[in-house]
């Protein structure tokens, strides 16, 4: 009974936003927005991953940081099945239109896994240190901290030629195109894919503040922190 309670709704939440990520992220966003095609730098994954810092700091709130990181360890485990499961099952569902190797699949689990643990681990530290502050603090810097950290190691890792050693590389993200393809400044697409990442991580921090404020504010007696 204990463990339903301390565990199973967080569990739950971040076992489901993860599952839906790895299945959005198969789907780039159509549409323009000032001559910029939203399909070269986003996909519909980018809207819910960042929901799962939410989840952590709503357990880290409410149980404390000991709990959170059991959490983020069910969310790392789930990302990487995910990663490597999701794909190939899409592709023979014909949802799909690619199919990914195996090798590619492996790296991207890597870098998924990665990115995964290690930011919200961050968000776990960063927010249990200025939870006793104003209340949007620790959700808002431990996000903050946490989604810049995931960006950079997710998209490094699965794309960078620089950790080529980890798998083979995909071309079409190592090709050099105009910066989040409208800016007079060449780089590689991982580039402006990782800025369109991030900038909709950034938004949904702030989002977020509605809804932990909303759920906490409905827990009149807090539970007891385990360290």
């Amino acid at each position: 009974m204990n463990f339903l309670k301390r565990y199973l709704p967080f569990v739950v939440a971040m076992a489901l936003v993860v599952v839906a990520s790895n299945v959005l992220v198969q789907f780039p966003m159509q549409g323009m927005v000032a001559g910029l095609s939203l399909a070269d730098i986003l996909t519909w994954g980018a809207f819910t991953y960042p929901f799962s810092f939410l989840v952590t700091d709503l357990a880290n709130r409410r149980y404390g940081p000991a709990v959170a990181r059991r959490i983020v360890f069910v969310g790392f485990m789930t990302a990487v099945i995910c990663s490597i499961v999701v794909p190939p099952l899409l592709f023979r569902l014909g949802v799909i239109e690619f199919d990914t190797a195996a090798a590619r699949l492996a790296r991207i689990a890597m870098a998924s896994g990665a990115a995964f643990l290690t930011a919200q681990l961050l968000d776990v530290t960063v927010f249990n240190r200025l939870r006793r502050q104003s209340w949007w603090r620790a959700p808002i810097f431990g996000t903050l901290a946490g989604s810049l950290f995931d960006t950079a190691v997710f998209f490094s890792v699965a794309f960078s030629g620089a950790f080529a050693f980890a798998g083979p590389s995909d071309a079409f993200a190592l090709e050099t195109a105009p910066l989040m393809g409208v800016l007079p400044v060449e780089a590689m697409r991982w580039v402006s894919w990782a800025l369109g990442d991030l900038s909709v991580k950034l938004a949904i921090a702030v989002f977020a503040l509605i809804p932990y404020r909303l759920i906490v504010a409905r827990w009149t007696q807090p539970a007891l922190a385990m360290r």
